[in-house]
């Protein structure tokens, strides 16, 4: 008899218990990148919080997760830096999609019900959802729900507008004051003393060439990290953990007819109650 923990690993089971375990349950997988984040935060900003959110989700869900994507796509200096700072490993966008297209299609062999990709890294989101896409094409995943979204996505206006008084919009907030306020909640002895603020964020969605990063960044700091704080970082946590597990749990947007039965008739009372994952239903 396989036993099973919130927030358990999938790879600490055996080829012999796998099937049965995940049967009707969720798995989450995080997605980040290598890729700098200024003076005074790791290369592995993207890769601690795409696991640290998937970590806290599972546990909510009691799912299980998978251990996280290290590489990502390259960096671009109008939401990464760019490239002219050391450190980011990356692939081709091609390669990715390609990558995660082929992962997705070995995950799919597993009788679950729920996949959750959590993203950690801007660039990555295009052809995440590409290579889903392809999938979803090939009739894989017409038995199992989905749910892959980066992190920030979820942070409601009200949350940003409440505790940022300057948001400079999410492409911009590259080893900003969310990261940094993040990182010194899970990983304090990861972060410098080094406070970077840059005051001409750039805009979203422009490409340059030839590209002036002393201009777009600040040391590769695309807008401030003053007001940095521990207790802002738990409280974006805690807030993005609890969207992520509303929106799952209600099964907003999903076509409920061709998903799982238990979803034709939900009951609108799920909506503020929590339940476990244990039972296959949200």
């Amino acid at each position: 008899m396989t036993t099973h923990h919130p927030g358990a690993l999938l790879t600490d089971l055996t080829s012999a218990q796998v099937a049965d375990a995940v049967r009707g349950r969720t798995v989450v997988w995080p997605i980040g990148a290598i890729e700098q984040h200024g003076p005074h935060l790791p290369l592995s900003v993207d890769l601690i919080l795409a696991e640290a959110f998937a970590s806290e989700i599972a546990k909510e869900l009691d799912a299980f997760t998978l251990p996280a994507q290290a590489i990502g796509a390259r960096s671009l200096p109008q939401s990464g830096g760019g490239l002219y700072f050391p450190g980011t490993v990356y692939v081709a966008g091609d390669t990715l999609v390609r990558f995660l297209r082929e992962t997705l299609t070995a995950l799919t062999a597993l009788p679950m019900a729920r996949l959750i990709v959590v993203n950690g890294h801007y660039e990555n989101e295009p052809f995440l959802f590409e290579a889903l896409d392809q999938v979803r094409e090939r009739g894989l995943l017409d038995s199992t729900e989905v749910f892959a979204f980066s992190w920030w996505s979820l942070v409601r206006d009200t949350w940003t507008d409440a505790e940022i008084p300057r948001f400079p919009g999410w492409h911009a907030e590259h080893a900003g004051v969310t990261e940094t306020s993040l990182m010194l909640h899970l990983r304090p002895d990861l972060v410098t003393d080094e406070r970077p603020d840059h005051d001409d964020p750039p805009r979203a969605g422009v490409y340059l060439h030839p590209v002036d990063v002393a201009q777009t960044t600040h040391r590769g700091v695309l807008s401030s990290t003053s007001g940095s704080d521990a207790g802002l970082g738990e409280k974006l946590l805690r807030h993005v953990v609890d969207e992520a597990t509303a929106m799952v749990r209600d099964g907003s947007g999903l076509l409920f007819a061709q998903t799982r039965p238990d979803r034709r008739h939900p009951d609108p009372r799920r909506r503020t109650a929590a339940r476990p994952e244990g039972n296959p239903q949200p």
